[in-house]
C-alpha cells in the first residue's frame, strides 16, 4: 500500500482552515477580505443532478452508504471510522483529478492497473493509510506527553464561529464542510492531528534532537537522493537558434553556423578560459565574462545559475558539472548547442533540510503503521470509490446551490434597502424639505 506524502496532507489541512469559504462567491467577481484565497474546489459540473439535502444528516451515509461512525479498520487496537477514511478518499480522488486535468482529462481511469490493483483500489488503500496514521498520532503523542497547541485550537474555534456567521447558520456551515467530506468536529480533530504531528516531527528531527540532519547529511541527500546540483555557464552558440532543420535521423534541430563563425566562437571560448585560469579571483571574473559574452537565452532569468536535477540538461553539460567540485571551473566543453565554460556552485543545506526531514518522517510514519498493523473491516471492503465519487459530486452541487442562494438573498436584501436614486436616507427629498421648513 502507498501512503501519500504527509506534507501534502498537512498542506491541505492548513489550507482548509484559512480559505474554507473562498468558494462562496458573492457573484459580482469581487473578493471579500475574509474569504479570499484558494481552497479545495467544491464546485460540481453543471450537468450533475444536485442531491436532495432534505433529511440528510450524515454525509457519509449519503455518499458511501456507510454511517460516519462506522469502524472501517483498526490500527493496532485503535478504531478508524468511515468519516476519516472517506475524507481522505475524497481528497485523494480530487487530487488525482487535478493531475489528470493538466493533460485535459476529466475522468479517472478507475479500472487501470496499478501496484495495488486498480486505480480505485489504490486511492482507497492510500486513504486508509493516511487515516490510520492520523488515528495513531494522538496515541503516540500521549506516550510522549505531547498535546495540541492551544492557541491554534482557539483560532480554529474562532474560525468555526465566523463561518457560522458568514453562512447564516450552523446547518449551512455544516453543509459547506460536507462538500469536502468533513464535519466541524472532524475539522477540529484534523487540526489537532496537524499540531501533534508537527510536534512529533520536532521531537524526532527538530534542531537539537538526535535525528536532526547535519549540513553534510542534507547535502548528501540533496545531491545523491534528489540528484540536485547548481551550476552557471558561459555559452557561445554554434547553432542558429532561430532556424530549425531536419536531421538525418528525422529529428528536428537548429541550423549550424558556418565553419568560420564556429572557429571564432571556439577561439573566444579558449581566450575566456585562459583569462579565468590566470585571474586572482576567477569566480568574480566568471560573472563579468558571463554577463558580457554568454549567449544563453536563459541568463536573464537565471543570473545566479541553474538549480536543476540529473537528466534535465544536455549530457555534456551535466556530466561536466557533476564532475566538478564546488567553486571549480571546467575546461571548454562542446555540446550540441555550442561551447560551454561551467562553474559548479554550492548548494545551501537550508533549502533541502525541510524536505529531508519530511522524507525521514514519512519513513518513520510507515514504520509505525507497519509495527501497529492496519487491518480493514468488512465495511471497508464494501465502500466503492466510483459510486462514492458520483454521490459526492451530487452533494457538492447541492451545497453549491445552497450557498449561492444565501449570497443571492443577501445581495437582494442589500439592494432593496438602498435608495433607488443612490442617495442616502439623510439626503432624500423629504428630509431635505423638512430641514428647510
Amino acid at each position: 500500500m502507498i501512503m501519500m506524502k504527509r506534507i501534502l496532507s498537512l498542506a491541505l489541512a492548513l489550507a482548509l482552515g484559512t480559505t474554507l469559504l473562498s468558494g462562496c462567491s458573492k457573484g459580482d467577481g469581487s473578493e471579500d477580505s475574509s474569504t479570499s484565497g484558494s481552497s479545495a474546489d467544491t464546485s460540481a459540473p453543471s450537468e450533475v443532478e444536485p442531491m436532495d439535502l432534505t433529511g440528510v444528516t450524515d454525509p457519509y451515509q449519503a455518499t458511501a452508504g456507510v454511517p460516519g461512525n462506522t469502524v472501517v479498520a483498526k490500527v493496532g487496537d485503535y478504531e478508524i471510522t468511515a468519516e476519516s477514511l472517506l475524507y481522505w478518499l475524497n481528497y485523494n480522488i480530487e487530487y488525482q483529478l487535478q493531475q489528470y486535468a493538466m493533460f485535459g482529462l476529466t475522468d479517472l481511469p478507475w479500472d487501470s492497473e496499478t501496484e495495488d490493483g486498480t486505480l480505485a483500489d489504490t486511492l482507497k488503500n492510500a486513504a486508509l493509510q493516511i487515516a490510520a496514521y492520523y488515528r495513531l498520532v494522538p496515541e503516540l503523542c500521549a506516550e510522549k506527553g505531547l498535546s495540541p497547541d492551544q492557541e491554534m485550537l482557539d483560532q480554529v474555534a474562532a474560525f468555526l464561529d465566523s463561518a457560522v456567521q458568514e453562512l447564516g447558520g450552523q446547518e449551512t456551515m455544516e453543509h459547506y464542510f460536507w462538500a469536502s467530506m468533513m464535519t466541524p468536529d472532524q475539522f477540529r480533530s484534523m487540526y489537532e492531528g496537524v499540531s501533534l504531528d508537527e510536534q512529533l516531527q520536532e521531537l524526532y528531527y527538530g534542531e537539537g534532537s538526535e535525528g536532526y540532519p547535519t549540513d553534510a547529511e542534507v547535502l548528501s541527500y540533496a545531491q545523491d537522493e534528489l540528484g540536485v546540483y547548481r551550476a552557471k555557464h558561459i555559452l557561445l552558440l554554434t547553432k542558429d537558434m532561430e532556424q530549425t532543420v531536419t536531421n538525418e535521423d528525422g529529428t528536428t534541430g537548429y541550423a549550424p553556423l558556418d565553419d568560420a563563425t564556429v572557429a571564432e566562437k571556439k577561439a573566444l571560448a579558449d581566450d575566456l578560459l585562459a583569462q579565468l585560469r590566470a585571474a586572482e579571483d576567477p569566480i568574480a571574473l566568471f560573472d563579468e565574462l558571463m554577463n558580457e559574452h554568454s549567449e544563453d537565452s536563459g541568463l536573464a532569468a537565471n543570473p545566479d545559475g541553474y538549480t536543476t536535477t540529473k537528466g534535465q540538461m544536455v549530457p555534456e553539460f551535466e556530466n561536466t558539472a557533476l564532475a566538478l567540485k564546488d567553486g571549480e571551473i571546467s575546461d571548454v566543453v562542446e555540446s550540441t548547442y555550442g561551447y560551454h565554460i561551467i562553474l559548479r556552485l554550492p548548494l545551501d543545506p537550508a533549502d533541502y533540510r525541510g524536505q529531508m526531514v519530511a522524507d525521514k518522517m514519512e519513513i518513520l510514519s510507515q514504520q509505525w503503521l507497519d509495527e501497529y498493523g492496519v487491518v480493514p473491516t468488512e465495511a471497508f471492503e464494501q465502500i466503492d470509490p466510483i459510486t462514492f465519487r458520483t454521490q459526492v459530486t451530487a452533494l457538492q452541487a447541492a451545497v453549491q446551490q445552497e450557498i449561492a442562494a444565501i449570497y443571492e438573498a443577501a445581495e437582494d436584501d442589500a439592494d432593496s434597502s438602498a435608495p433607488s436614486d443612490g442617495s442616502s436616507p439623510a439626503t432624500d427629498s423629504s428630509s431635505a424639505s423638512g430641514s428647510q421648513g
